[in-house]
């Protein structure tokens, strides 16, 4: 077990000013594997105040040094990729492979994509008789969940500094031992002091003094829909600036002629990927009447095949879930959903065979779904997946589209464009078609219950700048 102590602020590590600490817990085997100071206002106060100090210089240093900061960070986070993903596979719970590919790969690559927008994005531009300057919003408070916990840090901090902002971060107490590291690699970096600040901490504490601090001129937040509104309300009432990646309930609508086993198996995989705990998780599965039945057989089938094990071992797809909230959460929505008429196809509730310690959960199919159904309009958060049935297309874009959220979807089609015009009726923020690749330029995020705002690539920049003009 590690126990740290301190807290990341103005370019080193400083005692916290309580005495109190959270224990980070191996949710595989229910073991605690390290501590961490639990934040109070007085450390964010002394962050934001470290963050402040370091604005002026830092939102003037040209954009191309700032480029060579990220650079450093993305190879310091590099060097360090296997201890980052061990980190994450205890805290997380994530299989050993997808923690060093997803978790430690992904991340890496979108350092490495902003260093390169800071040296070329037009931070400048004429129109007419006037020049439009693109500039640092200030002091970025940036809350980060557990599901990812590096990418979402470097999806915030690294837009963030790339645009000239100083920034604090509160990560998920989950997880903090992984934003440890990236403090770490931060300093590793060369930043200079007090422009990245760590704080660990409890979200009704520290969390929610980084959202009222007065010195934060923007918060981005990304975690449930309840503390995504209960931020934009403060927020609101200090008229500053958020941007808000909230929760998702997202449709995979499978057309008719599509590569249904292909369609299947992909959307199985999606939705035990992180052990169901990704935003975008494609947990609403539409499937023509006429090919129902065959669709709810290839799930059973390839869910099969995911069987919950101990993530430290290469061979193991499917972790645990993060916590016991979580693992009792989970298994909840799965006996409401059997409780409401759903036909269980796989799964269950039921603790997976030999193991009776850790927070794992069956991968659930669900059939005869009704879009009324809590398991389809609530996010689960877990591997559950659930097929709904429809007799034409205007019935699946209705289904689809019937949800309090907006973040994700998907579309199977015979060909590209039936796909891509169906994907233009669906109400949600990103549409993959036919099993399209993940694009770390593109603008990622939702609208409605989803969020407000975007990340990735230079509309993720954008969200940490504003716009001033000189008339001539």
């Amino acid at each position: 077990m590690i126990a740290h102590d301190g807290m990341y602020i103005d370019g080193d590590w400083r005692p916290a000013a309580g005495t109190d600490t959270i224990e980070v817990v191996n949710p595989a085997d229910e073991q605690v594997i390290g501590t961490v100071p639990a934040g109070t206002a007085e450390d964010v106060d002394a962050a934001v105040r470290a963050a402040r100090a370091a604005l002026p210089g830092w939102s003037a240093t040209p954009p191309a040094r700032r480029a060579e900061h990220l650079t450093a960070l993305r190879d310091a986070l590099a060097a360090r990729a296997d201890e980052i993903a061990a980190t994450v596979t205890a805290e997380l719970g994530s299989p050993a492979g997808f923690a060093r590919r997803v978790h430690t790969g992904l991340p890496i690559a979108v350092a490495g994509s902003f260093a390169e927008l800071a040296a070329t994005y037009p931070f400048e531009e004429r129109i007419g008789n006037s020049t439009v300057l693109h500039v640092p919003v200030g002091v970025v408070g940036a809350i980060t969940p557990w599901n990812y916990p590096l990418h979402q840090i470097v999806a915030k901090v690294a837009p963030a500094l790339a645009a000239g902002c100083t920034l604090v971060l509160k990560p998920a107490e989950d997880t903090p031992l992984t934003a440890r590291l990236f403090a770490e690699c931060a300093h590793a970096a060369g930043l200079p002091a007090g422009v990245f600040n760590l704080v660990t901490g409890l979200g009704p504490v520290a969390g929610q003094a980084l959202a009222e601090h007065p010195g934060v001129d923007l918060v981005s937040f990304t975690g449930s829909t309840a503390v995504g509104r209960r931020i934009g309300a403060i927020a609101g009432g200090a008229v500053k600036r958020v941007a808000l990646e909230l929760g998702g309930k997202s449709a995979n609508v499978i057309l008719p002629g599509a590569d249904l086993e292909k369609a299947v198996a992909a959307n199985v995989a999606d939705v035990c990927r992180n052990t169901g705990q990704s935003c975008n998780a494609l947990t609403r599965t539409l499937v023509h009447a006429d090919r129902y039945e065959e669709a709810v057989a290839l799930a059973v089938a390839a869910v099969a095949a995911y069987v919950p094990g101990d993530p430290s071992d290469p061979e193991v797809r499917l972790g645990p879930v993060v916590n016991a909230r979580q693992h009792a959460r989970v298994r909840d929505y799965i006996d409401k959903g059997v409780a409401e008429g759903a036909r269980l196809a796989a799964g269950g509730s039921e603790a997976p065979e030999g193991r009776d310690k850790g927070y794992f959960v069956r991968p659930t199919v669900f059939a005869d779904v009704t879009p009324e159904m809590t398991i389809a309009r609530e996010e689960i958060f877990g591997p559950v997946l659930t097929f709904i049935k429809y007799t034409d297309e205007d019935e699946a874009a209705r289904i689809a589209n019937d949800s309090d959220y907006g973040l994700g979807g998907a579309v199977w089609a015979a060909d590209e464009a039936t796909a891509a015009a169906f994907a233009r009726r669906m109400d949600t923020g990103q549409v993959d078609i036919n099993g399209g690749g993940f694009n770390l330029l593109a603008p990622f995020g939702g609208h409605k219950r989803s969020g407000v705002g975007r990340e990735l690539g230079p509309h993720g920049l954008a969200e940490y700048l504003h716009t001033k003009s000189l008339q001539f």
